[in-house]
C-alpha cells in the first residue's frame, strides 16, 4: 500500500480551448451589480453612466469597474458623448453562452434519475 502523500491529487482533465470565451462571460455576470446593469440597459436600451451610478446605488468608481468588467467582456459598448459616456447592451455576445447553457439544459444526463418524479415515493 502506497502512502497517501505519494499518491497523485485528482485532476480535472482540462476544460476545452472553445470554452475561454464562455468563461469570460461567466465571469462577467457573476456579480449582482453587474446583472443589475444588465436588465437596466435591456430596459432602457442605453444609459448614460450617471444614471447607472445613480439607478446602482454603489460609488461612482465601483459602477466604472463594473462598467469596465462588463465592457472588456463585450456584454456592453459604451460611446463616449462628452462630457459623458452611453452605455448600451450588446446582447449578441450573450449568445454564445445562452446557446451552451441551453444545450445542457436540453440533453438529458444518463445514469441520474429525475429526482423531481420519485420525490415523495417510497
Amino acid at each position: 500500500m502506497t502512502p497517501a502523500s505519494t499518491q497523485p491529487a485528482f485532476e480535472p482533465p482540462p476544460a476545452p480551448a472553445r470554452h475561454d470565451g464562455l468563461a469570460v462571460l461567466a465571469k462577467a455576470l457573476g456579480h449582482p451589480a453587474r446583472l443589475g446593469i444588465i436588465a437596466m440597459l435591456h430596459e432602457k436600451q442605453t444609459c448614460i453612466g450617471c444614471d447607472i451610478v445613480d439607478a446602482i446605488g454603489l460609488a461612482q468608481s465601483t459602477t466604472s469597474e463594473h462598467l469596465r468588467i462588463l465592457k472588456a467582456a463585450g456584454i456592453i459598448t459604451g460611446e463616449i458623448d462628452p462630457p459623458r459616456v452611453c452605455y448600451s447592451l450588446n446582447a449578441e455576445m450573450l449568445e454564445p453562452l445562452r446557446n451552451f447553457l441551453g444545450e445542457i439544459a436540453d440533453t438529458p444526463v444518463k445514469g441520474r434519475q429525475n429526482r423531481t418524479k420519485n420525490k415523495g415515493r417510497t
